[in-house]
């Protein structure tokens, strides 16, 4: 059975994720923080699509909370390897740097940056084992560009890029590769109180991305043909570069 690890993959980038991997072949395991109605939501809908899934809540800030659940995950499924990790649960909590509270920046850190490191070390001793592995890591054009207001998200994201290109050279002759998707603005609902109207003339495609562009770059970068890919940030975002 191939496998896939969604985090945050309840809704909006992590839901397309989430049902593009099962339509490939993957049984997923969608995690979530606390969302019950949102998590079974996509569960129902990979599974009237006649896929394979199953719900893990656990909360990607708190590293004993990983261990836990996840932790408990592979301790009970001992002849199960997670192929495929997607580090996508994020959250943002704007604000300019001079008005920023400490929690604001220990929160954002915590979830986008330190989630990566707690999970990913988990999930990567079975990839290493097997010598097979694909790890997409979910960043932002914040984290490439660096945006005002976003002292925070910026500086998680853009920790992740480097730890991503820093991992994937120490497991590449392992068979593990290691990568990033750095969306620009998508249609989710993170983004449901910017001015579309407004934005998408910064943008040469003239348009929101949808969640389901994203998820299909993601399926690529966790496909078998994408095997010599690693290190690698790839930007969707209809032209928006730095």
């Amino acid at each position: 059975m191939k496998i896939a690890l969604v985090t945050g993959g309840s809704r909006g980038i992590g839901r397309a994720i989430s049902l593009r991997l099962a339509a490939n072949g993957y049984h997923v395991i969608v995690n979530y923080k606390s969302n019950n109605a949102e998590a079974e939501k996509t569960l129902s809908l990979i599974r009237d699509q006649g896929n394979s899934c199953e719900l893990l809540p656990f909360n990607v800030a708190d590293r004993s909370d990983i261990k836990d659940a996840l932790g408990s995950w592979i301790e009970n499924h001992p002849e199960d390897t997670i192929d495929i990790l997607v580090n996508n649960a994020g959250i943002k909590e704007d604000n300019l740097m001079i008005f920023m509270k400490d929690e604001q920046w220990e929160d954002v850190i915590s979830t986008n940056l330190h989630s990566f490191f707690y999970i990913t070390r988990l999930v990567l001793q079975g990839m290493l084992m097997r010598k097979f592995g694909r790890i997409i890591n979910v960043v932002s054009l914040s984290g490439l560009k660096g945006l005002p207001g976003q002292t925070n998200y910026s500086a998680a994201k853009a920790g992740v890029i480097g730890a991503t290109k820093a991992l994937s050279q120490e497991v590449a002759r392992k068979g593990v590769t290691v990568n990033a998707v750095a969306p620009g603005f998508i249609r989710t609902d993170m983004t449901k109180e910017l001015n579309e109207k407004e934005l998408k003339n910064l943008i040469p495609a003239r348009r929101f991305g949808t969640a389901e562009e994203v998820a299909h770059a993601v399926a690529f970068l966790a496909s078998e043909e994408a095997g010599y890919i690693t290190g690698h940030v790839l930007s969707v975002n209809g032209g928006l570069y730095t």
